[in-house]
């Protein structure tokens, strides 16, 4: 996405107030079911300027984080300097997804799902039949990115592991253990650090 297109797109939020109202927490969440009925209340979703909330704290943006797992292996990828979130380039991530857009579909849940879709198939190429599970929620308000996204975890057992990146910034990609990839947790993006250290 260009810098332009970027500026004009509008992305689905909810006030970090809300969020807060029906409990805020930091880090990893497994028991999400009690907030998606909130989180997707036409009454307080709203599709705002990304290039606004980006750097507004008082929005959440919310944001499907797809897991790949095969074997009890992990997809894992570095982002590239192209990649369209600048403060995460040269990290590591095992996080597929991105923001949801006014444009991908007219319920905030609709839209949610349709945008998840876009957004994988956009960036990898999964080669596999799998199941999808929605597995807990992701908050971090200890980053500048974390502060203005909400994270919703997916993790997607695959029959093989068969995924290969469709976007030149998704580099440096393969499958490992999560045990192997904790042992360099500094490396990755803070989701990415949450998710190893509480999803496996």
């Amino acid at each position: 996405m260009s810098v332009s297109q970027a500026s004009a797109e509008r992305v689905l939020c909810i006030p970090t107030l809300l969020f807060h109202e029906i409990g805020h927490f930091q880090g990893f969440l497994a028991d999400a079911k009690p907030y998606f009925k909130t989180l997707f209340d036409p009454n307080y979703t709203t599709y705002r300027p990304r290039d606004q909330v980006e750097t507004d704290p008082s929005y959440k943006q919310l944001i499907p984080y797809c897991v790949f797992r095969s074997r009890g292996e992990v997809f894992h990828y570095k982002r590239g300097k192209t990649q369209g979130e600048a403060r995460l380039h040269s990290l590591r991530s095992i996080g597929i997804g991105g923001h949801i857009s006014s444009t991908d579909a007219e319920t905030a849940h609709e839209s949610y799902l349709a945008g998840m879709r876009r957004e994988i198939e956009e960036e990898v190429f999964v080669e596999a039949g799998f199941t999808e599970t929605c597995v807990g929620l992701i908050n971090d308000d200890q980053t500048e990115v974390g502060r203005v996204h909400l994270g919703i975890v997916h993790l997607f057992e695959l029959e093989a592991p068969k995924v290969r990146p469709r976007e030149e910034s998704i580099i440096e990609t393969g499958f490992a253990s999560p045990a192997k990839l904790t042992r360099d947790l500094e490396s990755f993006e803070t989701w990415s650090q949450i998710c190893l250290k509480h999803l496996f």
